[in-house]
């Protein structure tokens, strides 16, 4: 799957990796419910470390589209909000 990281670019993950990204989705999910920004903060930055760290870059130059968009790490609770289906960020 393309997976669009806002600011930063896209990288391909592997649908093998969904279950570990779904985990720290949940969590973000619970976090934001709860209202703990300080959680909210360090569960967005580690599932944006997942997704760059099992996903493969693509080059800038490239035009696929996205089929997943994530938020920039900077992004805050209102807008990761406005982004969420009822799933939250990742399907599944």
């Amino acid at each position: 799957m393309i997976v669009r990281i806002m600011g930063e670019g896209q990288v391909e993950v592997a649908d093998g990796h969904f279950p570990e990204l779904n985990k720290l989705d949940d969590e973000l999910l619970a976090e934001m419910e709860s209202g703990d920004e300080a959680g909210f903060r360090r569960t967005l930055g580690a599932l944006l470390d997942a997704v760059r760290r099992l996903g493969t870059p693509l080059p800038d130059d490239a035009l696929e589209p996205s089929e997943l968009i994530l938020p920039a790490p900077d992004a805050g609770l209102d807008e990761v909000r406005e982004m969420l289906s009822d799933d939250g960020l990742i399907p599944g």
